[in-house]
């Protein structure tokens, strides 16, 4: 596998555009159009909030036979809790884009990101929706990957190619993602696309096993929202054998989607509101897996870690106290941690260590902390950010 260009336009037979339409009134992109130029196998990962967007409630109908498209998403408003207005907004948007992409309604997934609680602006949206479909591109990946974002700084898109049955296959993703994200399912969207050949069930299971290790193992502050989901297109158009069956192929594609999800999920979190690192946790020698991912779930979304590591304070006592209160059933006595392979804590007691050495971990850009249970062979990993001043300031004005 090897990292190449061009995120979700660089596997054969998909186009994307990107456009502002006046939902943001600062005239930045507001509307993405991904297509593929024939319908292809679609499967999806969605947020377990109980509450929906309208947009994503019609997505859900519409991936039902495992086939679209295109997928299409605004930002800055998130179409939700609008009532009968938002479905009919949403079929409306689907039914003009299909007219133009001529296909069934039913092949368009749309989405919706931003400030939940107002109607779309239709109006921008008859007109953006054309405007985008027209300028569908091979070279449009950046343009739809700058359209979807809300409050991220930085666009977020990869792509890799492999070897498939003797053929040369490419996966490409973009999402967006930087405030509200937490498993499972936060708000992020995420567009994957393949020129792979698989059918549903495979690519679903392919995907889900590749979005629990990467966008489900991501937390910037503990909320999850009513917008999110992973989509996947694969549209078969590399002349591969098709992947029938959980062999060698289907693992060595598995991998791969893996990857793209994991390198958007670290984005994401490098990117979470008002973050300045980037902070992998992970839980090792726990007795379940269940107690793993608890105690990574835990520490992940306690501001006091989150600040503490903001403020290069190695205070691994938030830590500890942290893991306790996980649910997660463990000795206290026998656990041992690490920031940035520095050990801080033996057996549950404090060691002393070099404060200055500490420092100097926490002033980098990325930070590590390992527990370690020592009471069985289950492991887990979560990627965060820290929390800052700007994290408030952010949400604290977030409609204004």
């Amino acid at each position: 596998m090897v990292i190449i260009n061009g995120g979700v336009t660089a596997p054969k037979g998909f186009t994307a555009a990107g456009t502002a339409c006046g939902i943001k009134k600062d005239g930045k992109k507001d509307l993405a159009i991904v297509c593929s130029e024939h319908t292809a196998t679609a499967a999806g990962v969605f947020t377990t909030n109980v509450v929906k967007g309208h947009s994503l409630q019609l997505t859900l109908e519409h991936i039902k036979d495992h086939c679209a498209k295109a997928v299409v998403v605004n930002s800055g408003n998130a179409n939700a809790c609008i009532g009968e207005q938002g479905l009919k907004d949403a079929k409306e948007i689907t039914a003009l884009t299909a007219d133009i992409l001529q296909c069934k309604p039913e092949n368009i997934l749309f989405n919706s990101t931003g400030v939940i609680g107002q109607a779309l602006d239709m109006d921008a949206l008859r007109l953006g929706i054309p405007k985008a479909a027209s300028s569908l591109s091979e070279n449009g990946s950046c343009d739809a990957a700058q359209a979807i974002l809300t409050t991220d700084l930085i666009t977020k898109e990869i792509a890799v190619e492999l070897a498939i049955n003797g053929e040369k296959v490419r996966i490409g993703g973009m999402a967006k993602g930087s405030g509200m994200i937490h498993p499972n399912m936060a708000t992020m969207i995420g567009i994957v696309t393949t020129d792979a050949n698989l059918p549903p069930l495979l690519l679903e299971k392919a995907l889900k096993a590749a979005v629990k290790t990467s966008f489900n193992r991501v937390s910037v502050d503990g909320d999850t929202s009513v917008c999110d989901m992973v989509v996947m297109l694969a549209n078969g158009a590399v002349a591969h054998t098709p992947i029938q069956s959980e062999e060698a192929a289907f693992k060595a594609f598995t991998e791969a989607l893996s990857y793209v999800c994991l390198s958007l999920s670290k984005m994401i979190a490098q990117d979470g509101e008002g973050a300045t690192k980037l902070i992998e946790i992970c839980a090792q020698g726990a007795a379940s897996e269940e107690d793993a991912y608890k105690i990574v779930c835990a520490v992940a979304k306690s501001p006091l870690v989150k600040t503490a590591i903001f403020g290069e304070d190695a205070n691994w006592g938030r830590i500890i106290t942290a893991v306790g209160y996980s649910g997660a059933g463990f000795d206290p006595n026998a656990v041992d941690i690490s920031i940035g392979g520095l050990t801080v804590c033996k057996n549950g007691t404090a060691l002393p260590f070099d404060e200055n050495k500490a420092k100097a971990i926490l002033e980098q850009k990325e930070v590590s902390i390992l527990i370690q249970l020592n009471e069985g062979c289950f492991s887990d990993r979560m990627f965060t950010c820290d929390f800052s001043y700007d994290y408030v300031k952010i949400n604290g004005s977030y409609r204004s």
